[in-house]
């Protein structure tokens, strides 16, 4: 104890003097800045004095004409009466007029015409407010033509404040540097593990940076839209339309689980728990919507189904039919989203010990009576999370309702137009955090269901066979039903393919190339932009998202659990609600980044970290940690250890994770749509645009080459990470 209270009396010591050198230095940078800043703007007014005419008559025609000249300030005449030599204002709007009387006696005035009586400009002291802006106030003298005698005064109202932005940017330097030397200190005198404190405080500073503060400010803009407390924005977002947009979301993310889910357990009990041949062909089919183009299936139903579709139009002659509202979105949703509740069941299933399903048997339970009373039941924690988990995903989907919604108002699609058509960040930033609500309820219920599981069926020994709980029969119309839904996704894709090589679809079929060369023409800039800024996402994600697994796992410190929630936060939360929040959070000094690629990268990297994170731990949490002891028992050190027994063990979910990241990343829009710029654009974002406008061929072209891209990374992926069979087992009819 001695010990570490002298250690603590050192660093107070030395922090002291260190912040009050890092003040001193910054604080003198600053005066410089300002100083210089203040003699060029004051030299900039003293040269636009001179341009005023001699003739006094003439000044309130130079002011108008000079209108805009500086246009960070105002400027208005003050006269000087012959007769009684009061300062009168002359030729100015009636905001400077109402903004001179109301301040005329004020002392710092009467100093500033004093001073500019007697040649000498003079700037207020202290800030005015002028029209609701803190104003700092000039005044400057006019003089005769020979400079003898004043003509008059030049007031000049400048906007306080203007080194703000500097002033932040120097605040935050100063601090973050004072931060870093007394991290580096605490870590360096009392961390037993100082590459893992390291780590956890680089851990601590992203979360907060990338997670926390763009939801802040996110927030502050909806309760402070003008720098002053205020629920307007909240009162409007909370009228009745929007409220209908708010439950259009939620009675679609209900029927979209609800559909997805039972279409995902049909796939998964078929692969898991019969016997039916060509099992990994249905896998690969059935999971291609969940890593393909958001856009292709919506496109491809559009091409289908649309007011001119291929089946609607061309071969059925239907012209009162609408693929467009809520029942086109939950068909759209549910083939798009049912393979996450195909893979979540699939697991539950694989895992389920068929010792009891055969007790069940054996007491002459029927099939049917069987799965009814002992598969299903054991089976409904994954159920419920595979429910709660597209629930989850639809109410964050953005492309999708963005073509296809027509009528029906969602409250993503909403967000987007409060912010690009109607210019209001506060409104579409309100609306993204409404639509939070239901998500992270969603999402904590789900997380609620997985850690609370408690229908265990492997004690012991498992057994390595399964049941068949199906007949033949049975089988015959499980498998005709899971093949027309299969054929149904191949046609759906086939669709975008042939949309490649139509003139126009829906009024020319004829063949054409010409669609693919100007695609390729006009979308090579955007293909290039989305694969690289990819695949400089994937590495970083998969090196977080293995550190914070270990640090999540391995380490114990305060603040673990917090800092794991702060981490699986952007699971949560909605693509426009990110996008939105890092506009509001990153448009300004000192991470001036919206228009860079650092915030789309940055971006994919935080949305999809939550995925690897969760890859991470459970691959941690099936190793011993005595590998890991016993290599530093031999005198390893922590990065040997990470690299050396950690990186090895945790291989499989790296790779995954940088695939995964990848694959989410050249397939994003609901976020990135904010973030894109001229010299950063997006492939989807292209297709969307070429299906807005109606040029479904060029859509095609582009959905088509994002699909071979994402097939490809997703194939190199299975690859490197090839399924052990330690699960396998074999089903006995």
């Amino acid at each position: 104890m001695p010990d570490a209270r002298k250690k603590l009396i050192v660093f107070a010591v030395a922090f002291a003097i260190f912040a009050a050198a890092d003040f001193w230095v910054f604080a003198t940078i600053r005066s410089a800045f300002i100083g210089i800043a203040d003699r060029m703007e004051s030299s900039q007014i003293a040269l636009f004095a001179k341009t005023a005419p001699f003739d006094a008559a003439e000044i309130p025609a130079w002011l108008e004409s000079s209108s805009g000249a500086l246009p960070d300030e105002r400027f208005a005449y003050i006269g000087i009466d012959s007769d009684s030599g009061d300062y009168v204002l002359e030729g100015s709007d009636a905001e400077v007029a109402e903004f001179w009387q109301k301040n005329r006696g004020d002392p710092e005035f009467a100093a500033g015409l004093d001073s500019a009586y007697y040649f000498e400009p003079y700037a207020t002291k202290k800030p005015f407010d002028f029209a609701g802006v803190r104003t700092t106030v000039g005044f400057r003298p006019l003089l005769n033509e020979d400079g003898s005698d004043i003509t008059g005064i030049l007031l000049v109202l400048r906007k306080a404040g203007e080194y703000r932005n500097f002033d932040r940017l120097l605040w935050v330097f100063g601090l973050s540097i004072a931060a870093l030397f007394a991290v580096i200190w605490l870590v360096r005198a009392f961390a037993r593990d100082r590459v893992s404190a390291f780590a956890i405080a680089a851990l601590a500073l992203f979360a907060f940076a990338f997670v926390a503060y763009p939801l802040f400010e996110t927030f502050r803009l909806t309760v402070m839209p003008s720098g002053k407390f205020s629920l307007a924005v909240w009162r409007r977002v909370l009228s009745g339309d929007y409220l209908k947009a708010f439950g259009g979301s939620v009675s679609l993310g209900a029927l979209t689980a609800s559909v997805s889910t039972v279409v995902g357990f049909l796939f998964a009990f078929v692969v898991t728990r019969t016997s039916i041949r060509g099992k990994g062909a249905i896998t690969a089919l059935a999971t291609m919507p969940v890593i393909s183009p958001p856009f292709s299936l919506t496109l491809s139903v559009i091409l289908l189904a649309g007011n001119n579709g291929l089946i609607t139009k061309q071969l059925l002659g239907l012209s009162s039919f609408s693929i467009y509202g809520l029942s086109g979105l939950v068909i759209v949703q549910t083939i798009g989203m049912f393979p996450i509740a195909f893979m979540t069941i699939s697991g539950v299933l694989k895992a389920i010990d068929s010792t009891q399903e055969d007790a069940a048997l054996d007491l002459s339970a029927n099939r049917w009576q069987t799965f009814a009373t002992v598969t299903f039941p054991l089976a409904i924690p994954g159920v419920l999370s595979a429910w709660l988990l597209v629930f989850t995903n639809s109410l964050a989907d953005f492309a999708n309702p963005l073509l296809l919604a027509g009528n029906f108002r969602v409250l993503s699609v909403e967000a987007y137009m409060e912010v690009t058509g109607r210019n209001d960040l506060g409104g579409g930033a309100a609306l993204s955090i409404m639509l939070l609500l239901p998500t992270l309820t969603t999402f904590l219920v789900q997380r609620y269901w997985v850690s609370k599981r408690s229908f265990v069926t492997v004690t012991g020994k498992p057994s390595g066979r399964i049941t068949d709980l199906t007949s033949r029969p049975v089988r015959a119309v499980l498998a005709a039903t899971v093949v027309v839904l299969l054929a149904g996704i191949v046609a759906l894709y086939g669709t975008i393919v042939a949309g490649c090589f139509v003139r126009n679809w829906g009024i020319d079929y004829s063949f054409t190339l010409e669609n693919i060369v100007e695609a390729l023409s006009r979308g090579k800039d955007a293909i290039v932009d989305t694969v690289t800024l990819s695949a400089v996402a994937a590495p970083l994600a998969g090196v977080i998202a293995m550190v914070a697994a270990l640090i999540v796992v391995r380490k114990s410190f305060a603040f673990k659990r917090l800092l794991e929630a702060a981490l699986m936060t952007p699971f949560a939360i909605p693509g426009t609600l990110l996008g939105i929040s890092y506009v509001l959070a990153f448009n300004k000094p000192p991470l001036l980044l919206v228009g860079t690629a650092a915030i789309l990268v940055i971006n994919y990297v935080v949305r999809e970290l939550p995925v690897g994170l969760e890859g991470g731990v459970a691959n941690l949490r099936q190793v011993d940690p005595s590998i890991e002891e016993a290599a530093a028992d031999l005198g390893a050190d922590s990065v040997t250890v990470f690299r050396t027994v950690v990186l090895p063990i945790l291989r499989p979910a790296f790779i995954s994770s940088m695939s995964y990241t990848f694959v989410r990343s050249m397939t994003a829009v609901s976020a990135i749509i904010f973030l894109i710029s001229a010299r950063w654009y997006h492939l989807t974002v292209q297709i969307y645009n070429f299906s807005e406008n109606l040029r479904f061929g060029l859509a095609s072209v582009l959905s088509t080459a994002l699909i071979l891209i994402v097939f490809a990374a997703f194939g190199v992926m299975r690859l490197a990470v090839r399924d052990s069979g330690n699960m396998e087992k074999n089903i006995i009819g």
